[in-house]
Parts: structure tokens; sequence; C-alpha cells
């Protein structure tokens, strides 16, 4: 009796450890789902609420939202456009060109806190303009990654834009920003190609029309960079759209800040809270290389001018 005892406690025991261990691996199995993250897209919406404004008619700036990293401009006058200058703490000045509108632009606030000068000017004829105003701004951001996941005149964007719902399929099975950056990177240099013909023809003040390149297939580095960078702030994932040098050709380029950290391609390494230079246009261009990579991996060999 004391045996069977004995064996009944001993598988007992077995039958309790065994049930343990697959109630712990189910709860884990939960908790690794809920860890997914989400497709949907993020897109915040800039706002012209009117509370704050710089100007008047034909020109004015609303700066009700600085905290959030831009201004919103509207041109409502007779001349061909208007230029609106933002230099920031950096001291690099922006030139922004807007058209006859009522409605209003997103134009970035992209060099952290501090004072910012925003000038006014309106265009009289050919390459002549004439001062509207001049004034300066104490900007204080919320978060500092704000003005890289707002759209704005460089990276435009809206929910309902094909851009942003092919950014939400793309990146539906990643399991972190990390893969959705390495998914969204791959989409777009695996379905975009160089537009030679554009590119020797393109015009002063050319801006890129996301959808267009989607559609199309095809764009500039500016369109790449352009539509890598609105895909991946409407998953909620900062990028920046740098434009400067690269050797000795002008270029565009993104750089991308997550709190992920790993490799994608085993070049581009994301060591977590830090911005990552990627180049969708030369790794479309030659085929994703390991020595194209390795290039855009050296810092040596890109100037950055502006950030937008």
């Amino acid at each position: 009796m004391k045996r069977r005892y004995s064996l009944f406690c001993l598988w007992g025991i077995l039958l309790f450890l065994c049930t343990s261990f697959f109630s712990v691996q189910t709860v884990n199995a939960g908790k690794k789902d809920k860890e997914t993250r989400s497709s949907t897209p993020q897109v915040l919406i800039p706002q012209a609420s009117g509370n704050s404004t710089l100007g008047a008619d034909p020109l004015t700036i609303d700066i009700s939202h600085i905290d959030q990293g831009y201004i919103m401009a509207r041109y409502t006058g007779t001349a061909a456009k208007a230029n609106i200058q933002i230099t920031g703490p950096d001291q690099v000045n922006y030139k922004y060109f807007i058209q006859p509108s009522e409605s209003y632009t997103t134009l970035p606030l992209t060099s952290g806190d501090g004072d910012y000068q925003i000038e006014g000017y309106e265009n009289i004829v050919d390459t002549k303009y004439i001062s509207l105003f001049k004034e300066t701004l104490q900007v204080a951001l919320a978060d500092p990654l704000l003005p890289f996941l707002y759209p704005n005149q460089y990276v435009y964007f809206t929910e309902d834009m094909n851009a942003v719902k092919t950014a939400a399929q793309v990146v539906s099975k990643s399991k972190n920003d990390l893969d959705a950056v390495a998914d969204i990177y791959h989409y777009v240099i695996e379905n975009i190609t160089y537009d030679d013909v554009k590119a020797a023809s393109i015009q002063k003040g050319y801006l890129p029309d996301i959808d267009a390149t989607l559609e199309t297939g095809t764009g500039i580095c500016f369109d790449y960079a352009s539509l890598t960078a609105a895909m991946l702030r409407s998953q909620a994932i900062p990028a920046r759209l740098e434009i400067g040098y690269s050797g000795e050709v002008y270029h565009a380029w993104i750089s991308v800040y997550t709190e992920e950290t790993g490799w994608i391609d085993k070049i581009i390494e994301f060591s977590g809270n830090s911005w990552t230079r990627m180049d969708p246009t030369f790794a479309s261009g030659n085929k994703n290389s390991k020595k194209i990579l390795k290039y855009i991996g050296d810092g040596a060999n890109y100037t950055t001018q502006y950030i937008r």
C-alpha cells in the first residue's frame, strides 16, 4: 500500500509539473502575440488653429503648435509665390517656397530647442522678393522626435494615401520596429528603380509625390528618401529626410530612429535610441550589395546640409 501511495504521489507531482509547464508556455505565447507591433497607420495631423500667428495677409504663419515641431504657412497674394526662411539654433538657413492657396503648408522645425528666426518674403518678379516680416520664436519641443513624425512639405502624406496603406500591408507581419524598418526598406529598394531621364530634367523647386513614385515604380533620390520616410513615419517610426552631398554628388537619403537594436542585412547596425543612416537610392541601384552598404555606413561619405 505504501509503494502504491508513493507511485501515486510521484504521478501527481509529474502531472502538476507538466500542467504548470504548459500553462507557463501558453501565457508566454499569449504575451508574445500581444507584443507584436500594430501595423495600423498612426498619421499625425498638423493643425493651423489660429491661436498664435505671425504676419498677416497675404502671408500668414500659424505658430500655434511649435512645441510639436512645425509651423503652418499660407500665402493668398497675387504673386507667383512666397518664400519663408527658417533659421534655427544650429544657424542653418532653410528656404521654403509656397504658391497662392487657401490651404496651409506644413514646414518643420528640425533644429531642436532654441530660438528660431522666421522671415517672410513675397515674390515680385523673377528672383526678386520683398520682405514682409521677420520674427524670432523660442521653441521648446514636447518631444525632440516629433518633427520627424509629422508630415511636411518635403515628406507629405495623409492617412488615405496609397503609400500609407502600402506601408501598413508591408509591415503587417513585423514583430517590432526594427523588423518594420527592414521590411519597408526592402520594399522600396526592390520596387522602385532610378529614373535617369527624370534626374536629367528635374526643375528647381521640385517636391516629391510619394503616391506617384509608388504608382510609376520610378524616382530620383529625393523620391526614394521621401517615400521611405513617409512610410516609416506613418508607422510611428521617426525618420529624417537628409539632403547634402555623397562624395561630390548632390543627394538625398534618410536616417531612422528606433529603440530596437539589431542588424539589417548584417551590415546596417541599429544600436537603439540613436539615428542610423539608410540610403534606399544607392541600395536599390546596387542591388543592396555589401560593398554599397559599407559605403552607406561610413559617415565620411556623407555631408548633410539640410534635415527635413
